[in-house]
């Protein structure tokens, strides 16, 4: 055998072991038994010992730990500690406060896929459903769009009483003080159906579900201010909101320049020391309405009345809106939406110490508090808003589409439409196990800083590019504002959640990757924290633990990142059913080359990687398709596997991995340090960028499925507000679909006998009279025809209007008075 035999044989057993991840000790017995048993079998003895040899001076000293502390580790924590980041105070508290879930998995390049599919798919108590089908059905019904957008620009009264009688406000208000005590997940549900109907009815009942006086008393509420305000909150005796963004401080919320003095003045006849308060708000939610308002500011102690410290940092008090000096009421006016949402402002407003969310105690802990509760609220509100306009445009613009006939044929039959009808369709299936992922996530307890972030970016901008798709199969009836457009209100409202609770932008450059190479990478968080550790001797034990732990990860992510594109992705073990198997496959190819990107972007460019926005966002595209391919990928094994889900599946996840690509190949080419950019890409992709978009004849078979009744649009549209009634069009269109496909043979007979025959009748009812005397059709179908008609005249039709009725009310001209002397 040759001399190069036992080279080859070494490093072959390396990379197996660099693969499957093995410990240190059982590579070296494995690859001295290796160059043993080449040795017997004829290679080269001199050189098997001489790679043994030089093997063995490698591994000996990593294996004996004194050895390896004392001449690797101690040196490099050394270097490790110069050049590690400063970590603001904003930016450790956001990384303390978030719990890692699955997606952790997603940064190891080696998910365990079976903890994803063992987790308990998300349901509904008997009392949860029976809310959905009742109160959240009634209240959907009640709902009138256009009189809610245009005539009154607010809910009617009786949708207010309805709204606090049944306790919407207090769905996360625990059962002991007076609140319904929902679930994440049936939180997620109510305004899904909500959304479906009015996104300002779902602003409305979501917004004091979400970061509020609500969520924060809960967790951090004194027991007074607990048994005070939660079941006034949870009846809507108190209507809250929350003041935290203003002209100068909007996605940089720890600059808020709202301050508090700590200071004593009169309250209630006595002396007592309290807040001083000076602030100006902007965009809050529900302000105009509020009694109760929810305050962030600085807070001050220049006269030491609480200690030494000066400025105690951001704080959080509850200040009733009659309280001296504070003005409430006017109103923002967002994109013709109706929800209320206004600036709050107030000078000199003082407030006792007990205003302070958790009393004194938690003065100084606001960030904290905020940054803890915040990623529970964005997990629900926004990211279910988005998806149920999602799928309520997707589920609707399918059976107008197969309803509205030009040129003789349903216009979802011409493939222009159709290939928007497939991304609607794909798309809306992605948003919605997005969305109930991270509630489902909540409901176990979780706390997803980083799933949060994914979800709220993703699903608000993949519904607003839905509702773009819907917008243009729609045409005229899409764009012409009335009681019987279902869609235009929807976009017109969409930019308003891609800008709230984080603008989006924001949220991919910064947040995204930003928390997740750090708060999910299972080694980064532990490094820091073991060379911050106070005791030497600690400190060089734990850095030396996680720092060969991830000298091992990073090896393996690299081997793992190369076979798996040498291989396609195609060997290897994988969970799953014949047709989602390949699918894991290819998510373990892309976790390992996101680690492995990840690791190198961090080792190289450390705290500048921070202001490297664009690298950072495109890592962070990478992330967010992966968990969103995780969250599709429960999802239908959670409904078990249903084989006429798998085009929709299917299309969302092609996308998925495409878009993945689009990200890395982005980030490789664009490498701060070409050669590193030029080797990574070696690794990455051996054979070249190889991910497709979703076919043609994919997207057909997902279009297919929104134009024609069958169980999995029924799933996709689960949870939606489609009952039919006057004030819903999208739910009169959706119940026609049945009737339609039933009466087109009839329809196809009747107008093939038309052109056929030449007859002089040039009204409707005329040529059916004509085709019922001539044998054509006979009486039953003429009535099905006549159906068919009505069914699409009321889909077809747009509204119009006296130019009075569109007049703002301050435009209109006083009525006269008469004179009666």
């Amino acid at each position: 055998m040759s001399i190069v035999a036992p080279i080859l044989i070494a490093l072959l057993i390396g990379l197996i072991a660099a693969y499957h991840r093995l410990r240190l000790w059982l590579h070296v017995l494995l690859t001295a038994a290796a160059l043993a048993a080449g040795a017997w079998a004829g290679a080269n003895l001199t050189a098997s010992l001489v790679v043994g040899g030089v093997f063995a001076l490698v591994a000996l000293p990593l294996l004996i730990a004194p050895l390896r502390r004392s001449w690797i580790t101690r040196p490099l924590l050394a270097f490790y500690t110069k050049i590690l980041p400063p970590l603001t105070d904003t930016e450790r508290t956001a990384l303390e406060a978030g719990t890692v879930g699955f997606e952790g998995e997603l940064f190891s390049g080696k998910p365990k896929w079976k903890l994803l599919l063992d987790q308990p798919a998300p349901a509904l108590t008997t009392e949860e459903q029976a809310f959905l089908d009742g109160p959240c059905e009634q209240l959907c019904k009640l709902a009138n769009e256009w009189d809610i957008t245009h005539v009154r620009t607010d809910l009617p009264p009786e949708l207010w009483e309805f709204i606090k009688r049944h306790k919407f406000f207090g769905m996360i208000i625990p059962k002991q003080y007076g609140g319904l005590g929902f679930s994440a997940y049936a939180h997620h549900r109510v305004i899904l159906k909500l959304a479906s109907i009015s996104s300002s009815l779902a602003a409305t009942v979501g917004v004091p579900n979400s970061l509020g006086p609500g969520e924060l008393l809960m967790h951090y509420g004194t027991s007074e201010q607990k048994q005070h305000y939660l079941p006034r909150l949870a009846d809507g005796r108190e209507i809250p909101c929350f003041g935290l963004t203003g002209p100068f401080a909007g996605s940089d919320a720890t600059s808020i320049p709202d301050y508090g003095i700590v200071c004593t003045h009169e309250w209630n006849g006595a002396k007592v020391v309290g807040i001083r308060l000076t602030f100006d708000k902007r965009y809050i939610t529900l302000a105009p309405v509020a009694t109760l308002i929810g305050l962030a500011f600085r807070m001050v102690d220049p006269d030491g009345l609480l200690g030494d410290k000066k400025d105690l940092g951001i704080s959080l008090a509850l200040i009733p809106r009659d309280t001296p000096g504070v003005e409430i009421g006017r109103r923002h006016f967002p994109l013709n939406s109706a929800f209320m949402n206004g600036p709050i402002r107030g000078r000199d407003v003082f407030v006792p110490l007990s205003a302070l969310i958790g009393g004194e105690e938690y003065a100084g802990r606001g960030w904290q508090m905020l940054v803890e509760v915040l990623s529970i609220g964005r997990s629900i509100t926004l990211p279910s808003t988005a998806s149920g306009g999602a799928k309520a445009a997707a589920v609707v613009t399918g059976a107008y589409a197969r309803i509205r006939k030009q040129f003789g044929l349903s216009i979802g039959r011409f493939e222009g439409v159709e290939e928007a009808l497939a991304r609607m369709a794909g798309k809306a299936y992605a948003v919605s196990a997005l969305a109930q992922s991270t509630a489902a996530a909540v409901a176990r307890g979780e706390n997803p800083a980083v799933p949060s972030t994914i979800a709220k970016y993703h699903c608000t901008t993949t519904a607003r590019e839905v509702i773009q798709d819907a917008m243009d199969v729609l045409g005229g009836k899409g764009i012409i504002l009335g009681p019987r457009n279902f869609m235009g209100r929807n976009w017109q409202h969409a930019p308003i959640s891609i800008t709230v609770e984080g603008a989006n932008i924001m949220t991919r450059s910064l947040m995204i990757f930003g928390q997740g190479a750090i708060l999910c990478h299972p080694w980064v968080l532990k490094e820091m924290k073991a060379a911050q550790l106070p005791d030497p001797q600690q400190r060089l034990h734990e850095f030396d633990r996680n720092l060969f732990g991830h000298v091992g990860f990073a090896i393996s992510n690299a081997v793992r990142a190369c076979w798996f594109g040498l291989s396609a992705a195609r060997i290897g073990t994988a969970p799953g059913d014949a047709c989602t198997r390949r699918y894991f496959r290819k998510l373990n190819r892309y976790s390992a080359a996101l680690a492995l990107m990840a690791d190198t972007a961090m080792l190289l460019l450390g705290g500048k990687l921070k202001f490297r926005e664009k690298l950072s966002a495109r890592l962070g595209d990478v992330l967010s398709q992966l968990y969103i391919a995780s969250a599709m990928l429960k999802r239908y094994h959670d409904e078990g596997a249903p084989a006429s889900d798998q085009p929709l599946l299917a299309w969302a996840f092609h996308d998925a991995v495409h878009r993945i690509e689009l990200a890395l190949s982005g980030a490789l080419r664009n490498f701060p340090i070409r050669p590193v950019g030029w080797l990574l890409w070696l690794l990455v992709f051996p054979w070249g960028r190889r991910a497709q978009e979703p076919s043609d004849r994919l997207g057909h078979r997902a279009a297919a499925l929104l134009m024609s009744p069958c169980d999995a649009r029924d799933r996709l549209a689960a949870g939606l507000f489609l009952t039919p009634g006057e004030h819903n069009p999208a739910g009169r269109i959706d119940s026609y679909l049945a009737k339609v496909i039933l009466a087109e043979p009839v329809e196809r007979k009747f107008w093939k006998a038309l052109k056929n025959h030449d007859i002089e009748a040039l009204e409707f009812d005329a040529q059916l009279d004509e085709g019922v005397r001539e044998g054509w059709i006979s009486a039953d179908e003429r009535k099905q025809l006549e159906e068919l008609r009505a069914i699409t005249i009321d889909a077809i039709a747009v509204d119009d209007f006296d130019p009075s009725e569109l007049m703002a009310a301050s435009a209109r001209p006083a009525p006269r008075v008469r004179d009666v002397a």
